[in-house]
């Protein structure tokens, strides 16, 4: 057991104020006072779709939106994971994907929690005096996705017990990061599907019990000094006939709502991620997620648009992906200011929404043709560059192959150091195609980067050195293909 900060910091403030003068006692007293102690609450609820939390009608969560943020994101799809529990409540806590944590199903064969703990187990190592705290009604959470670092893990018998416990808890104990799962919407869902009222009825009986978990906060008697974050999640979907695991839009959709600092009411982001929880609550508690951890998630404070971002308003309707809804928009072949995309190599024809370079969202560009890796694309946020040979040899088309650059804007560098590029990247091989990165110096010819001939899911960051003299560099990203597969680029920017 630890001492709580808040009686550390008193035993501290009195030692010190014992040693000073009278006017100095009261300059530590006043400087110590105004700080309020960050506390973190994160309440997932298992299988809870996002799409018919209108139809349940769920006051609580909806003071949660009104007073906070609301994020909606797609979760990956086979191959890379099943929309499982497993997956979905690792990726939470770990704050990276499928591909790193490893956990592809519910049995947890080949976790790599070692290299990839969760967020509790990364406070706890940070700092040993947080009171950590997880109620989870699904066994695996406290058995298997949060670790025995936790100060304390309770598994409840029912959501009704899981609720109870941790209210308890919240209200009576110094709890600095809790995290509260709830399993019964995921049981209605199997049992009933997500369009049946019973399915409602779960939702708005899960909406109750965030209600108490929210009241047992706001109750505290140290509430006014305290700083609370609040986060609700699921870890994926139902299909209206009851089910998950596969990629369809039902199923893959998720969300992140939060309340507290930071969080402006009623706002609504397209760039925030689940892997974003993890580094989210530990900044706020205090730990600035480490490099070195390799972290998939960044906390949602230091997410800021790019220049793709920017053409969401722009965004237009389908024009030959006729399997898409005719309401949705999702993508343009329009580049954002100072990008260019060359397709003077392309051969004119094809599907006209992939002909060259094009900029789109996951909900368009996924959904245009299911189980061909695109639910692969996670490490994309909000708009992205797309390049598709395959879907672009869907439609008639001249001779030659698909054949596109896109162009940055020029980013400033300073001669004579070592810059570095760092962009997102899905890199995707189902045929004869390429991949390649230049570079240019002030304006001068591309040289080689970077060559991608092999599939690669990351985000990279390329070293470069800068000659002397030169002030600015473009990058070209080249791809080609013959009704291969695909390259996504995003988040692009070169900084030293």
């Amino acid at each position: 057991m630890h001492l709580p900060r808040s009686l550390s910091t008193a035993l501290a403030v009195t030692a010190v104020a014992a040693a000073l003068p009278l006017a100095a006692v009261v300059d530590v007293a006043a400087a110590a006072e105004p700080v309020k102690r960050p506390k973190s609450l994160v309440i997932g609820i298992d299988g809870a779709t996002f799409a018919k939390f209108g139809k349940a009608k769920m006051p609580n969560i909806d003071a949660l939106i009104a007073n906070g943020m609301t994020a909606t994101s797609n979760l990956y799809a086979a191959p890379m994971a099943p929309t499982s529990s497993g997956p979905g409540w690792s990726s939470i806590a770990t704050g990276v994907w499928p591909d790193k944590h490893h956990v592809v199903d519910n049995s947890f064969n080949g976790a790599d929690f070692a290299q990839y703990p969760d967020y509790m187990s990364r406070a706890e190592a940070a700092q040993p005096a947080l009171n950590t705290l997880v109620v989870g009604t699904w066994g695996p959470i406290t058995s298997n996705v949060f670790g025995a670092a936790t100060d304390t893990r309770i598994a409840g018998a029912n959501d009704a017990d899981t609720t109870a416990q941790a209210v308890a808890r919240l209200s009576t104990t110094d709890a600095d990061a809790t995290f509260v799962h709830l399993d019964e919407v995921d049981g209605a869902g199997h049992y009933y599907g997500a369009a049946a009222p019973k399915y409602l009825d779960a939702l708005r009986t899960a909406d109750s019990q965030v209600g108490q978990l929210v009241r047992a906060v706001t109750s505290r008697p140290g509430y006014a000094s305290e700083d609370w974050q609040i986060i609700v999640t699921a870890d994926h979907g139902h299909t209206d006939g009851g089910g998950h695991g596969g990629n369809t839009p039902q199923e893959r959709q998720t969300f992140v709502i939060a309340k507290g600092t930071g969080f402006a009411p009623r706002s609504v982001r397209n760039d925030v991620k689940i892997s974003d929880i993890a580094p989210t609550v530990l900044s706020h508690v205090g730990i600035t997620p480490n490099p070195a951890w390799q972290l998939d998630g960044k906390p949602i404070s230091t997410l800021t648009p790019d220049a793709f971002d920017s053409l969401r308003p722009a965004l237009r309707t389908r024009v030959d992906e006729a399997g898409l809804p005719s309401t949705l928009k999702g993508w343009t072949n329009t580049a954002p200011s100072g990008w260019t995309v060359d397709n003077s190599a392309m051969p004119t024809g094809g599907v006209t929404e992939w002909r060259g370079w094009s900029f789109a969202t996951d909900e368009f560009w996924t959904n245009t043709d299911l189980a061909q890796g695109r639910e692969t694309n996670v490490r994309a946020r909000d708009v992205f560059a797309v390049a598709d040979s395959d879907e672009w040899d869907d439609a008639a088309h001249g001779t030659g192959q698909f054949d596109s650059t896109l162009i940055s804007p020029s980013f400033p560098v300073t001669g004579g150091t070592v810059a570095t590029v760092s962009y997102a990247t899905n890199y995707r091989v189902d045929g004869p195609q390429t991949g390649d990165v230049l570079i240019s110096f002030n304006g001068g010819a591309p040289q080689p980067l970077k060559a991608y001939r092999a599939d690669v899911n990351t985000v990279e960051k390329l070293a470069v050195a800068v000659p002397a003299g030169v002030t600015s560099v473009r990058l070209h990203f080249r791809y080609t293909g013959t009704n291969s597969s695909f390259w996504t680029v995003d988040q692009v920017g070169v900084t030293g």
